[in-house]
């Protein structure tokens, strides 16, 4: 099994993050495990609500927000672990995901999104 890719906060530019956060699929996956502060496995992810994400997609989106460094992924077991990057993200680009995340919010009315930028501001 191939070890995951995490950039370093040195590594991180604010052009992944944004790619990463473009779609808006990843936004809410991403949303969720920010906003809910704890580490999400990847079955909990699978359904948004609207429709329930096929595995491949899902690991498609996780593979795009771990390699922008958004999330950290682990293995345990059978299970892989995702928990946000929030922190680290804010050290290095101050106020980016609050920025991108009340952005979401008021487009879209997503609640995690409001979360998000509630819990960084």
């Amino acid at each position: 099994m191939r070890a995951f890719v995490h950039p370093t906060v040195d590594q991180m530019t604010p052009q992944a993050i944004l790619h990463a956060l473009a779609d808006p699929e990843r936004a809410k996956i991403y949303a969720e495990i920010a906003g809910l502060g704890c580490i999400q496995g990847c079955a909990t992810l699978a359904d948004t609500g609207e429709r329930v994400i096929p595995k491949s997609s899902l690991s498609q989106h996780f593979r795009v927000l771990r390699e922008a460094g958004l999330i950290r992924s682990e293995r345990h077991g059978v299970e892989m672990r995702n928990y946000a990057r929030c922190a680290e993200i804010d050290a290095r680009f101050p106020g980016l995901l609050v920025a991108i995340m009340r952005a979401y919010a008021q487009n879209s009315g997503q609640e995690f999104a409001e979360a998000v930028a509630a819990k960084h501001a």
